[in-house]
């Protein structure tokens, strides 16, 4: 005998929420992931969305369908922001209600009293539109992400693909047709929706962890103000690719940056305007600087770059260039912002020691200071280089 589609719905929503109190118990109040947060909404939204289904028929159907149409549209609007966490900054709020509100204000006015598919256009296409968003961000994660990333956006873009399908067929056939009735409609949807849910919320335990693991390592290695990297991270960084182009018999230039009159910057303006400048100086060395190159925070406002095949010139170069790009942030800076003094050391072809190279750029340093600061000084010759 085969189940109606309100048995069917009952049966979701149990699963739903099993899935969620599992979820929500076990993986997000232990990892408190981005991910897992997005999830346990996108579950919620979908339970209390299929629930409102259950009064189509009755006259409760004028609210309940509307309601139903937006929750589900949100929810797979939940699961895009939580695919896209795993990757970049979560989507804009407008971009995540713009969907909901309207699927359900054209619900609304598509005589939801008497028509138990009001919106059904509007909400299959948002569902395959959102769905098809989760799917492009879970590809474009890195390829060693994890392990079930890939069949996780599979599985997501079988659904998508799905939801293209009633979309299309809707229009055609129309809800009622046969075509609509055997392969698209609310059994098999709902005998569909639950496999997947099932299936995806064991693999987003795995991508919670991970996502979790990842912030932990970004955090230790990355310096929490400038979003450069920390000096720890930077060392052993810069030690692999000296490594790296000893073998290579290729050389590499390091500069030695530190910001003039740091502490008057506190004093007069302010801590809050010191780390303004801080940050200020580090996008103007991320925006100056080739991919291949390591900057770090080396202390307090000393900073670091590594130049892998940049000969010291062309370093000093590249020093003055960031100067520039720093004072050219000063009218969007209420505070002053500090002038900066460059050390530049260059190795040879074969094994360089960092230590002994970072020593030789910290002397020029030194010796750009005593000259009057607000220049770059090689180490090699201690020649100067005004960078202003």
């Amino acid at each position: 005998m085969m189940l109606d589609t309100s048995t069917l719905r009952v049966a979701l929503a149990v699963v739903t929420l099993t899935l969620l109190c599992l979820f929500y118990f076990i993986t997000f109040r232990r990892t408190r992931s981005p991910f897992s947060g997005w999830w346990c909404s996108a579950l919620l939204l979908f339970l209390t969305g299929s629930a409102s289904y259950l009064w189509d028929g009755t006259v409760h159907q004028v609210w309940a369908n509307p309601l139903g149409n937006t929750l589900l549209v949100g929810g797979a609007g939940a699961m895009w922001a939580g695919a896209r966490s795993l990757r970049t900054s979560i989507p804009r709020l407008w971009s995540l209600t713009a969907g909901p509100f309207v699927t359900g204000v054209v619900s609304v006015f598509d005589h939801p009293a008497t028509n138990d598919w009001s919106g059904g256009p509007v909400m299959l296409g948002m569902m395959a539109l959102m769905l098809g968003l989760s799917c492009r961000e879970l590809f474009l994660l890195d390829v060693d992400y994890s392990r079930v990333h890939r069949p996780l956006a599979y599985g997501s873009a079988l659904l998508a693909l799905f939801y293209l399908g009633r979309l299309t067929v809707f229009v055609i056939d129309g809800p009622h047709g046969p075509v609509f009735v055997t392969y698209f409609g609310s059994v098999v949807t709902t005998l569909l929706t639950t496999m997947i849910l099932v299936l995806a919320s064991f693999t987003m335990a795995e991508l919670s962890n991970e996502q979790l693991t990842r912030d932990l390592r970004a955090r230790a290695t990355v310096d929490g103000l400038t979003g450069l990297l920390n000096r720890t991270a930077f060392v052993d960084l810069a030690e692999n690719e000296l490594r790296r182009l000893g073998n290579a018999r290729t050389t590499a230039s390091l500069v030695l940056a530190d910001l003039d009159h740091f502490k008057a910057v506190n004093d007069q303006y302010g801590h809050a305007a010191g780390d303004v400048a801080l940050q200020t100086f580090a996008a103007a060395c991320t925006a100056s600087v080739r991919s291949t190159d390591l900057v770090g925070r080396y202390g307090g406002e000393e900073f670091v770059l590594l130049l892998p095949g940049v000969s010291p010139e062309r370093a000093g170069e590249m020093a003055a260039t960031i100067s520039r790009r720093l004072q050219e942030a000063q009218p969007n800076v209420e505070a002053r912002l500090p002038t900066v003094s460059y050390g530049i050391a260059s190795t040879g072809p074969g094994r360089v020691d960092l230590q002994a190279l970072i020593a030789s750029a910290d002397a020029a340093l030194y010796r750009a200071k005593t000259l009057g600061r607000d220049r770059s000084v090689l180490a090699a010759s201690l020649r100067e280089e005004q960078t202003a």
